[in-house]
């Protein structure tokens, strides 16, 4: 037998504002025809009758439909916004602190909401799925307690919340990349194949971990570019390319030439958790269109972190795989790239005409 969620029918989403229900917040909204408003459901204002009553399942769709928020909105609004973010709040807590990952339904009864929602509202806040911000919280902890001098690799992994050695030697290798000895030793036992070459925009570099491609370089200077990825993996072992890697550059430097083409590989991505929100919402942005940095802050719930989002389009690491040069200032003016204003200016230009 299968249970409805909460408010999922008409009826009981009636029930919750005649109840004026304020844990129905975030669920839905309704809208009134005959004053062309919409409130939450815990909203003070006067109820409507019932036949001049429609529900949707966010303030945007209300809106859409041609909606306003009520004079009420913004007390309303606040309210419920503290609410969306104390229930996340305390949703990530609870992540942090467990062993494995809580299920979805543990997760969404700890916050007194149904699976389905909870699961939307995470990632609306968050930008990540409850399983990624594990995952990226997990990640970011390993890396911060292996980097410590002091710290012994199984200091490190208790540190990290994994109460047993099995369970982490189990993930250590999906969440680093490699073994937990070999990135604190900056790389050292890793093999990364890697390839330079040569495309109208200069010069490029290509590299390889076991796991997918861990960085796309572009310069003026090769050199300089093979010295940029020892910095990164002091102890790595790197392989220079052979006869089946350039054709994996060549990928590369094809997608370069024409975006249009789109751009297929396995990518080894790995930052801390708001890096990889910025990250993923930057390989949404289609090719040919361009964003702000405050437009990024907003799909990524945190619009007040726009310096942030700048810092992590500057730290990327996987030049045209993940199109940081699709972000501009809310101007239109193209600011800084890490790789030249000039070649995010042609980039930009190659895929305007694609």
């Amino acid at each position: 037998m299968t249970t409805t969620p909460a408010y999922e029918t008409e009826d009981d989403r009636w029930k919750a504002v005649q109840a004026r229900d304020a844990a129905a917040d975030g669920h839905f909204v309704y809208a009134v025809r005959t004053t062309g408003v919409y409130c939450q459901p815990s909203s003070t204002a006067r109820l409507p009758k019932r036949e001049n009553v429609e529900f949707f399942d966010s303030a945007a769709a209300a809106e859409a439909a041609g909606y306003r928020g009520s004079r009420r909105a913004g007390g309303d609004q606040t309210r419920v916004a503290a609410q969306r973010t104390e229930r996340v709040a305390r949703a990530c807590r609870l992540i942090e602190a467990s062993e494995t990952l809580p299920s979805l339904d543990d997760l969404a009864a700890e916050v007194g909401m149904s699976p389905f929602h909870f699961h939307r509202l995470f990632k609306a806040e968050t930008g990540l799925t409850p399983k990624a911000y594990g995952s990226a919280y997990r990640a970011r902890k390993l890396r911060e307690e292996l980097s410590s001098p002091d710290a012994s690799i199984t200091d490190a992994i208790y540190g990290a919340g994994f109460n047993s050695n099995s369970r982490f030697y189990e993930a250590s290798g999906q969440l680093l990349g490699m073994r937990a000895r070999d990135y604190r030793a900056g790389g050292a036992g890793a093999v990364i194949r890697f390839a330079v070459g040569q495309c109208s925009l200069g010069a490029i570099l290509v590299a390889q971990s076991q796991r997918g491609i861990c960085a796309i370089l572009l310069g003026d200077d090769p050199d300089r570019l093979v010295r940029d990825l020892q910095d990164q993996f002091p102890k790595a072992e790197l392989i220079g390319c052979d006869d089946e890697f350039e054709q994996l550059i060549a990928q590369v430097v094809g997608f370069v030439e024409a975006p249009s083409i789109g751009l297929r590989l396995p990518l080894d991505v790995q930052g801390t958790a708001f890096q990889e929100r910025v990250w993923r919402a930057l390989r949404e942005i289609p090719p040919g269109t361009t964003v702000s940095y405050a437009e990024i802050a907003e799909r990524i719930g945190s619009p007040k972190a726009v310096r942030a989002v700048a810092q992590a389009c500057a730290t990327n690491p996987l030049a045209v795989a993940i199109p940081c040069h699709r972000v501009v200032r809310r101007d239109g003016d193209l600011a800084g790239y890490r790789w030249g204003v000039e070649r995010k200016r042609e980039l930009l230009r190659r895929e305007a005409q694609s």
